[in-house]
């Protein structure tokens, strides 16, 4: 594949050599709980999917559809960043500026821009906050904070975690409403789980 052969070191080099250089000196105590976070944090928007998905149960099958949907709509805008990722050909900062930086640089050929963290916890943000909004409360700013921390970290520009983050929202917010139209499809389930337990009063 041919690459735009993106350069982003005249972008916010500067920005990033900063936030680096700053958490080269923060206690590692802290550095370790950052770290720990960035590198699983998906988990605990992977629990909010599933949490989505319980809450819904009692609800209309538009919500229900909704949260059954939200996976794919996080798998689709991993798949859409991964593409843009591929096509622009950013090195990672970590290797262009020569960083040294909290966690160990990415190899030759994983790109960085788009963040796909980013584009991840975006997408699921969004999808949970049109979803359930009590849940969204919650996964928005730790979108937030995950995005922010692929920076904190090194492995990312600030300009690839917000252009993540916008590619997350913008295709959950596309594609989560049309979630809603296969609801009758949720109602016919709905309907066929409960004919038993109507049958045998």
């Amino acid at each position: 594949m041919t690459h735009l052969a993106f350069g982003g070191a005249s972008i916010d080099g500067g920005l990033y050599t900063r936030i680096t250089w700053l958490a080269r000196r923060t206690p590692h105590e802290l550095n370790t709980l950052i770290t720990y976070a960035t590198d699983y944090g998906l988990a605990l928007f992977a629990f909010l999917m599933l949490t989505g998905w319980w809450r819904a149960r009692t609800r209309d099958s538009g919500t229900m559809a909704t949260a059954l949907a939200t996976p794919v709509v996080v798998v689709t805008a991993f798949l859409v960043n991964d593409l843009a990722k591929s096509l622009f050909g950013e090195p990672r900062p970590c290797r262009t500026l020569h960083a040294v930086t909290i966690e160990v640089c990415p190899g030759p050929g994983d790109w960085s821009f788009p963040s796909n963290h980013s584009a991840l916890v975006a997408a699921a943000a969004v999808a949970l906050l049109l979803c359930d909004r009590q849940l969204g409360r919650i996964a928005v700013p730790a979108a937030l904070l995950m995005a922010a921390s692929r920076v904190w970290v090194g492995a990312h520009y600030p300009h690839d975690v917000a252009a993540g983050l916008i590619v997350g929202a913008l295709v959950a917010r596309g594609l989560t409403p049309l979630a809603r139209r296969a609801a009758p499809a949720v109602d016919r389930i709905r309907a066929t789980r409960l004919r038993p337990l109507v049958a045998a009063r």
